[in-house]
C-alpha cells in the first residue's frame, strides 16, 4: 500500500500529468493483447501478416473480416475500474491521457481529448487518401472489404497503424509536448515494445519528470521507472484515487 500511497502523493503534488496506457488496461475488460488474439479460425495467422499494408494489399478481405471480429470483441466488452478511475483523476486535475489502444473503453469510461497513438478500429478510412468513410455509406455498400467513396482504386480499411506505417503526426507531436511538459509520467499496462511510444516516459524523464509504472509484470521500462507498481490497474488505480482523499 506504501508504494500506491506514494503514487497519489505524487499525482496530487503534480501540475502536469502524462499517463500512457497500453494493451494491458483493455485486457482487464477482456479484450485479448494483439499478441494474444489468435484463437480458433485465426490461430493459424500471426497478427503482423495481418496488421501491414502488404497484408492487405496481398488479400484484403481475410484483413477485413480479421478486423470485423476484433470490433465485435471490443464492442461487447465494458470499461473496467481503471478506465473509470482515470477519467475521475482526470477531473481532479491537469492531465493529458496518451493509448497505444485502438479500443474506446477510455472514451466510453468517461474520459475526453484522449490522443490514440495508434489510431481506432470503429474508425474506416480509404485505403488510398486515408479519408473517413461514414458508417451510413458502410451500411450502404456492404463488402468484405467495400470499395471507397473518395478515390476509385481505393478499398474501405480499418483506421489504425499498421507495422510499417507512421503514427499521426498530429498524435505523437501532442504526446510528445505533453510528455517534455508534465511533472509525473505514468505507464499503466503497456508492454513497451513498440517505439515510439514506449519513449514517452524517457522523454518525459529527460525533461525532469518523475516515472511510475504500473504493470503485473516487468517490461524494459522497469529498471528505469522511479517507482514500480506490481499490480494489475485494475487493482492499482481505484487504490490510488482512495489514497488521494487521504493525502
Amino acid at each position: 500500500m506504501q508504494t500506491l500511497h506514494e503514487l497519489a502523493t505524487r499525482l496530487k503534488q503534480a501540475r502536469r500529468i502524462l499517463v500512457l496506457t497500453g494493451a494491458g488496461i483493455s485486457a482487464e475488460s477482456g479484450i485479448a493483447t494483439f499478441r494474444d488474439a489468435q484463437t480458433g479460425l485465426w490461430s493459424r495467422f500471426r497478427p503482423e501478416d495481418l496488421a501491414t499494408p502488404a497484408a492487405f494489399q496481398r488479400d484484403p478481405a481475410l484483413v477485413w473480416r480479421w478486423y470485423a471480429w476484433r470490433r465485435e470483441q471490443i464492442a461487447q466488452a465494458q470499461p473496467n475500474a481503471a478506465h473509470i478511475a482515470l477519467a475521475e483523476l482526470a477531473r481532479r486535475t491537469s492531465l493529458t491521457l496518451v493509448t497505444q489502444n485502438v479500443d474506446d473503453l477510455h472514451q466510453r469510461a468517461g474520459s475526453t481529448g484522449v490522443i490514440a497513438l495508434h489510431g481506432a478500429i470503429a474508425r474506416t478510412v480509404c485505403s488510398v487518401t486515408g479519408r473517413e468513410i461514414s458508417p451510413v455509406w458502410l451500411a450502404a455498400n456492404p463488402g468484405e472489404p467495400p470499395r471507397s467513396p473518395h478515390h476509385d482504386r481505393g478499398l474501405a480499411r480499418p483506421g489504425v497503424v499498421w507495422f510499417g506505417e507512421e503514427l499521426p503526426a498530429e498524435a505523437l507531436t501532442a504526446a510528445q509536448a505533453a510528455a517534455r511538459g508534465c511533472d509525473v509520467v505514468l505507464a499503466i499496462g503497456t508492454s513497451a515494445l513498440v517505439y515510439p511510444a514506449a519513449g514517452l516516459p524517457a522523454l518525459a524523464q529527460q525533461h525532469g519528470a518523475w516515472f511510475a509504472e504500473i504493470n503485473p509484470q516487468p517490461t524494459p521500462l522497469t529498471s528505469a521507472a522511479d517507482l514500480a507498481i506490481v499490480q494489475t490497474a485494475g487493482y492499482a488505480m481505484p487504490a490510488v484515487l482512495d489514497a488521494w482523499e487521504n493525502r
